[in-house]
């Protein structure tokens, strides 16, 4: 009798932790890690672009507007407010605005101004990825 309430008492135990962890679990901020994403697949896809020589310049507008949007969102989703982030932050969405308003007509002018984009991610990803 003993050891079948101790069994029970682990179990509810149990369950009840269970319920707590998914509980915080499920409550965690989704967006951080979407605007990653986002910027990712951009990114990726101007890469890849370079990489099969299809630098058509519409299509890496496209890829450099969102890129450009998307990075303004990084620092209130973030909610980081350390000045080297903010800075980063900064940098990359000035990168962004002037390879958008360059307007790469050629592969090799795309990856002149992905250049310093990469770099500023590149930094950033080293200090705060966790």
């Amino acid at each position: 009798m003993r050891f079948a309430l101790l069994v029970l008492l682990g179990l509810v135990i149990g369950v009840i932790g269970t319920v707590n962890v998914m509980n915080t679990l499920s409550e965690r901020n989704p967006m951080p890690k979407a605007v990653m994403q986002a910027m990712g697949y951009h990114m990726g896809e101007l890469s890849h672009a370079l990489k099969a020589k299809q630098c058509e310049s519409p299509r890496m507008q496209q890829h450099l507007e969102r890129m450009l949007s998307t990075a303004g969102d990084i620092v209130p989703v973030f909610g980081i407010t350390e000045k080297d982030f903010t800075d980063d932050a900064g940098r990359l969405q000035t990168h962004l605005r002037q390879a958008a308003q360059a307007a790469p007509a050629d592969c090799a002018a795309l990856a002149l101004l992905l250049k310093p984009i990469n770099d500023t991610c590149d930094s950033c990803h080293q200090q705060y990825r966790r």
